[in-house]
């Protein structure tokens, strides 16, 4: 995979192209305090939070004070930094798209950081739900250090304008949601988006999708988009309308789902399972999906509800952290010793 590759997949990149086949979409520049703050570890304090009127009561008999409740007096209160120009900017872009939209950056959005909105969707109505979800997701995180860490050229890193994305809010039901996958402009494989999940329509429906997918490629997107290996995600209504979602690159930065990327880019054991199980037509694409609820499984996003450094203490990835993590346990067992003494 190459780093123009991932250049290509940009938003503001190929919107323009396909602005006709997808959702409604602004896009604002995303201003270097505002990616400082993104990027800043410390504690989570969410800018553009409205805090509630401070009143006090009058008591006629002034005996009662005012009881201060702190553990140290000497704790600072953590603030978050105020974007007053770009809160107006991205609250007017909001309400020009129906009060409520879907975030994202340049590539990503923080899928895997729904689980801490208080409606655990992705839905934002103002820039605090934006910035809950983008601190606290991997995905956005990784856009803004090592969008480029997949790519096997030399050439120097692109210089990359960070972007604020805001679509309009859909709702879209999971189950029709499919990745399709392009190999030197031709599409060789579907794969059911959310695999996690066993949908009866989509088996029962297989053909008419299949066909409706392969139709809206050839004729809104095959020979159009600047690269000629490419993913890209669609969308298909209870009308069987297909909707342009997202492209993303031709490699491991994506996710393959029910393919695997030695399958995708070898072409093996994809000829036996064309669309409809025509396997007479050479240019008709794989087509997987989950075929029944034995095979549901727990959504990969799971993970990310945990801190990384636990997931890599239980399963040893990082072993530099379980060394850590054990001598801070014998120095714990120390000490206790020394206090029994």
């Amino acid at each position: 995979m190459k780093k123009e590759q991932v250049v290509n997949c940009q938003f503001s990149v190929w919107y323009p192209t396909f602005k006709k086949h997808t959702i409604k979409s602004l896009i604002l520049p995303l201003p270097q305090n505002v990616i400082d703050y993104l990027l800043d570890d410390g504690t989570l304090v969410v800018s553009g939070r409205e805090e509630p009127p401070s009143h006090s009561q009058n008591n006629d008999s002034g005996d009662e004070e005012e009881i201060q409740w702190s553990d140290d007096e000497t704790t600072a209160t953590a603030t978050a930094p105020e974007f007053p120009e770009f809160t107006s900017k991205v609250q007017e872009a909001i309400n020009t798209l129906d009060g409520s939209v879907f975030p994202k950056l340049n590539w990503s959005s923080p899928r895997d950081a729904n689980w801490i909105a208080m409606n655990s969707s992705l839905q934002c109505q103002s820039l605090s739900d934006i910035f809950l979800l983008f601190k606290s997701s991997d995905f956005i995180a990784h856009d803004l250090t090592q969008p480029f860490i997949h790519c096997n050229d030399d050439s120097p890193d692109p210089q990359i304008n960070y972007e604020l994305v805001l679509r309009k809010w859909c709702e879209l039901i999971p189950g029709g949601e499919f990745r399709c996958f392009v190999k030197e402009n031709k599409l060789i494989g579907i794969s059911q988006r959310d695999y996690t999940q066993y949908y009866d329509h989509i088996s029962k429906q297989e053909d008419d999708t299949c066909r409706s997918i392969q139709d809206f490629f050839q004729e809104n997107i095959q020979y159009k988009f600047l690269d000629e290996d490419f993913v890209f995600d669609v969308y298909r209504d209870s009308r069987g309308r297909v909707w342009l979602i997202d492209f993303n690159p031709f490699g491991e930065v994506t996710d393959s789902l029910l393919f695997s990327w030695e399958e995708l880019t070898s072409g093996t054991n994809l000829r036996d399972e064309n669309c409809g199980g025509e396997t007479t037509e050479q240019d008709s694409p794989a087509f997987r999906y989950t075929t029944s609820d034995v095979t549901v499984q727990p959504s990969p996003c799971l993970s990310y509800r945990i801190p990384r450094d636990f997931v890599d203490l239980s399963t040893g990835e990082d072993t530099y952290k379980l060394i850590d993590f054990l001598k801070l346990k014998k120095n714990q067992q120390d000490d206790e010793s020394d206090e029994d003494v």
